[in-house]
């Protein structure tokens, strides 16, 4: 099993905000401890950082959100991308972080119920669901009904449930490029059987196709949690 202490030193080069300065801020601390103990595969210890050391010290629970787990994301990709650690390893990593947002999701503050219902869903063949997830639970604390539906959801059976559930508003997920030919599957069947649905996109894909919101005519394209709930809100009047 990979060391996490050395998580930092196979090229030299740390991702950003990965650098600890305690003195001045504790959360770049937080999330280097927090990924060395993805990386050495110890769940209690990355739940006891991110409840005991986090939470319960008052640390707000987006920022747990977008400043830990998800940074934290985005180096264990970076690791796999470039050959320093394994398929397991990566699935190791982000099923402690799964694990973290199941504890954290009881602890949500929540805005009162705004009357608005958004399903989201990764399109078909897509399995990376953290981001998602975490939008997920951004649009719920911000007094939506969500319907998550979380990984690999095959665009004719996510048509059905559209139907049967009638969302305000529809929230597509793609983490890898090679996704992206589902991504327009899935708008276009929506399209031809809810013409008026609004439609949102957003995931790391989308940074290796600029424009591609403008050329499916999506509704708006949320670049992070924060942005797609507030970009929500507007379209939807809440």
């Amino acid at each position: 099993m990979t060391d996490g202490r050395c998580a930092f030193s196979y090229d030299g080069r740390e991702s950003p905000g990965m650098h600890p300065s305690v003195e001045t801020d504790p959360l770049p601390f937080l999330l280097r401890r927090y990924l060395a103990a993805q990386l050495g595969g110890n769940r209690r210890e990355a739940l006891r950082l991110i409840v005991d050391e986090g939470l319960l010290r008052g640390v707000p629970l987006q920022d747990l959100h977008l400043k830990i787990i998800q940074p934290a994301q985005y180096e264990i990709g970076r690791l796999w991308q470039e050959n320093h650690i394994s398929v397991a390893q990566e699935h190791l990593a982000t099923a402690i972080s799964q694990l973290a947002l199941s504890h954290l999701y009881r602890h949500l503050p929540r805005d009162p119920p705004n009357g608005k219902v958004v399903m989201l869903s990764c399109v078909e063949g897509e399995l990376h669901e953290v981001g998602a997830r975490m939008a997920a639970d951004f649009l719920e604390m911000a007094g939506f009904d969500v319907r998550f539906l979380g990984a690999n959801v095959p665009s004719h059976h996510l048509v059905r449930m559209i139907r049967e559930q009638t969302p305000d508003l529809l929230a597509l997920s793609v983490t890898m490029t090679y996704h992206l030919p589902a991504l327009r599957t899935a708008v276009a069947a929506v399209r031809e059987a809810v013409p008026r649905l609004p439609i949102a996109v957003g995931g790391l894909a989308f940074n290796w196709a600029p424009g591609l919101e403008q050329e499916l005519g999506v509704s708006f394209f949320g670049k992070d949690a924060r942005e797609l709930v507030a970009s929500a809100c507007r379209a939807l009047g809440v």
